[in-house]
């Protein structure tokens, strides 16, 4: 059957389970940027599959899903190298949104969200370096993690900025999100089982960026979150300089390190990218060693500030992103403004390095909206664990 969603760029690449184990029966999908034995990633673009032979073995993420019993099922669109929030493809088009085909599904890990969404598959990896898992899950109403950063092996996966890269997934069932998660994650210092986060600090900054019809989809959804030993609910300021300074920072710093990765290689093959891509790759040219340590000194800032408004039993409260996923054939000026709000509330966790799960909370004129809550450093199982218990609370998929 052909692929109705445009989710796959190689539907019927397929890898058996190497072990019996946690995952038994399910299938995951793996976005485009992956190592998989004798298959050449594309990158999303094709100048990248030209300049780039088949991978000799798979990416350690892959093996790990594979050894505890799941089967690979399809390769994943993603956005031309991974730099965009959008899922539009300039070579490979767009991958359709399950729950707003006239909207974009968010990027760039935009082809395993739609499988994920579109229950093609159990589960699918993506990667999250400025929001391109949670962007995504939130635009297709699923579940979805960016781990704590470098807790998940990266050895395999094609970098974009490897301060911030991280390897994430996405599910519509909560309790598979937390069995990847406990396939993909190191044990827990401190083994939980359930609970044990009492107080939510909601991030003043992020919430006034949100769509009014946003935030009242969120807090009427979370409404269903409620139970016993949470102790309330707080207001504060993560940052306060504000979040458009703080996304400065972070562009800043992703943009040098994106050209440290792919410069030599867009000199020496001159790729042809789609034009918005094309732009921020000749942006991230300009940026200077002397700039990017300036900005590195946000960076050890809004993590010792966040990390101590956390401590070891609190949670940062925020929209995924401001607003519900963009109508398709929107000007490059107006996806532009949209995206330097979706960029002010993702940079919190790529700036600290933090552990992030988006949540399908609720809804905005019919459309998804999710909800995110930030967790301390490492404590990623935790948390997978705890957004299992109140989604079976609230009565959602389980």
């Amino acid at each position: 059957m052909p692929d109705a969603w445009n989710a796959y760029v190689k539907e019927d690449f397929s890898l058996e389970p190497a072990a019996t184990g946690r995952l038994d029966g399910l299938t995951f999908s793996v976005k485009d940027v992956f190592a998989l034995q004798g298959w050449a990633n594309t990158a999303g673009n094709p100048d990248w599959h030209r300049s780039h032979g088949p991978s000799a073995d798979n990416a350690d993420a892959v093996d790990s899903l594979l050894r505890h019993g799941a089967k690979l099922k399809g390769i994943t669109h993603t956005d031309e190298l991974m730099y965009s929030l959008n899922g539009e493809n300039f070579h490979f088009g767009t991958p359709v949104n399950p729950r707003a085909p006239d909207r974009l599904p968010g990027g760039s890990s935009s082809g395993s969200a739609v499988a994920a969404a579109a229950a093609l598959t159990d589960f699918a990896l993506g990667t999250d370096t400025g929001g391109s898992v949670r962007v995504p899950s939130s635009y297709c109403g699923v579940y979805g993690i960016r781990p704590t950063h470098g807790a998940v092996s990266v050895r395999g996966v094609i970098p974009l900025a490897p301060v911030f890269d991280t390897v994430g997934w996405m599910s519509r069932d909560p309790g598979v999100l937390l069995e990847a998660g406990l396939a993909l994650l190191p044990p827990p210092a401190f083994p939980q089982e359930s609970g044990g986060f009492s107080r939510w600090l909601h991030v003043k900054e992020a919430w006034d960026l949100a769509e009014p019809e946003v935030e009242a989809g969120l807090l009427a959804g979370m409404a269903a979150f409620e139970w016993p030993g949470d102790r309330g609910r707080e207001w504060v300021e993560a940052v306060p300089g504000g979040l458009a300074a703080l996304a400065d920072s972070f562009r800043a710093i992703q943009g040098f390190e994106i050209w440290q990765t792919h410069g030599e290689w867009i000199g020496r093959e001159r790729p042809l990218f789609g034009p918005d891509i094309a732009e921020r790759f000749a942006w991230a040219a300009t940026i200077t060693p002397e700039d990017y340590r300036k900005h590195q000194a946000a960076k050890r800032e809004v993590t010792a500030r966040v990390e101590a408004l956390i401590g070891e039993d609190g949670l940062l409260v925020l929209p995924t992103v401001p607003c519900v996923a963009p109508a398709k054939g929107q000007s490059g000026e107006a996806i532009g403004r949209i995206r330097s709000r979706v960029m002010q509330i993702c940079c919190l966790a790529g700036m600290t390095g933090l552990p992030q799960v988006t949540i399908p909370a609720g809804t905005a004129d019919g459309l998804p909206v999710g909800v995110s809550f930030i967790a301390g450093r490492g404590q990623d199982v935790r948390l997978l664990r705890w957004v299992r218990e109140i989604a079976g609370r609230a009565g959602r998929s389980v």
